[in-house]
């Protein structure tokens, strides 16, 4: 039995008479379903309240489930495939993660004293998951919220020229594999073959190009924004300020810069047509997320759903053990 083991609770009434449904905190969409029965099922109170997730997820971007049954990552699956559909792998990597079990996911695993900027969830692509779920199994000692921000708002924040900018140009996203300081190619793409990863570069429009020794480069242009399939809004869509150089801490970053040209970096962002990112344009992005993010404690069992292109999300330092599953539909 998923889910910890316990038993589910039939569901005898309407789906929306057994949640509350309240804002998470002031001056955001984001919101927190809590049950009215003790130990309820939300696999169970999924299957009874229809499509009333599905409309909250639409209406608000994220939605945070608190206070029902824990459930284990089989559980985490259930509920996930059923409101979102079939599971997605995670190809074209950008970050190290463990397969649970299935297509659960461990989230990034970075070192504990690290931050992760807020981003969409492989918006670094041209091709990405409609739907995020979280899934808190043990919360941190101390830090390692999961904060979160509104797309669209971070969109109209960032400033006017920068965006101009942007959305004329796109991003140019270049990576080196094989160095020894990033992800191999053979983890970024699943495979040890160079034919699958060819075959896989040419299918999204990324050229690839192999180098002496175990080396890949690649460079892919994509979109910096896109039209939120659900509100309908323009959101801020892509990965620049994290994937440049300069995201890294300022020791760290001259490091890189001394070891390797600027084509050479193992990660760096650019404008689409390969000229350098603007340092003001950053400083203007990374400021926009900065005040739309939001952020509360996690709890065991705390699962949070939400539309990739509405809302973006990262990762603050802490200590102790912390267990945050993830699924991607």
């Amino acid at each position: 039995m998923s889910g910890l083991g316990r038993a589910r609770k039939s569901i005898s009434v309407s789906g929306e008479a057994l949640v509350r449904v309240a804002p998470l905190s002031g001056g955001t969409r984001m919101v927190v379903c809590t049950p009215t029965v003790a130990r309820l099922d939300a696999r169970e109170w999924l299957a009874g309240s229809g499509s009333m997730l599905k409309r909250l997820r639409d209406e608000h971007g994220a939605v945070l489930l608190r206070g029902f049954s824990p459930l284990d990552a089989d559980g985490f699956a259930e509920l996930a495939t059923a409101m979102g559909g079939d599971l997605l792998d995670y190809n074209n990597r950008s970050t190290p993660r463990t397969r649970v079990s299935g297509k659960v996911f461990t989230s990034t695993e970075y070192p504990a004293d690290q931050t992760i900027p807020l981003h969409n969830e492989m918006s670094y692509t041209d091709s990405w998951p409609g739907t995020l779920f979280f899934a808190c199994m043990i919360p941190a000692t101390d830090g390692g919220e999961t904060p979160f921000a509104d797309s669209a708002r971070i969109y109209d924040r960032v400033p006017a020229a920068t965006r101009d900018r942007f959305e004329q140009r796109g991003v140019m996203y270049v990576r080196n594999f094989g160095n020894g300081m990033d992800l191999s190619w053979q983890e970024a793409f699943q495979t040890e073959d160079r034919g699958d990863v060819d075959a896989y570069c040419r299918e999204h429009g990324i050229q690839a190009e192999w180098l002496g020794g175990d080396r890949l480069r690649t460079r892919h242009v994509v979109q910096a924004t896109v039209v939120s399939r659900t509100s309908e809004r323009k959101v801020w869509f892509n990965q620049a300020h994290l994937f440049h150089v300069s995201s890294l801490p300022a020791g760290v970053e001259q490091v890189m810069r001394e070891s390797f040209a600027e084509d050479e970096l193992p990660r760096n962002a650019m404008y689409g047509d390969g000229s350098p990112l603007d340092p003001a344009d950053l400083a203007g992005i990374r400021a926009a997320y900065a005040a739309e993010e939001i952020t509360f404690p996690w709890q065991t069992g705390d699962v949070v759903v939400i539309d990739n292109e509405q809302f973006a999300h990262g990762r603050r330092p802490y200590s102790g053990k912390r267990s945050t599953l993830v699924a991607m539909t």
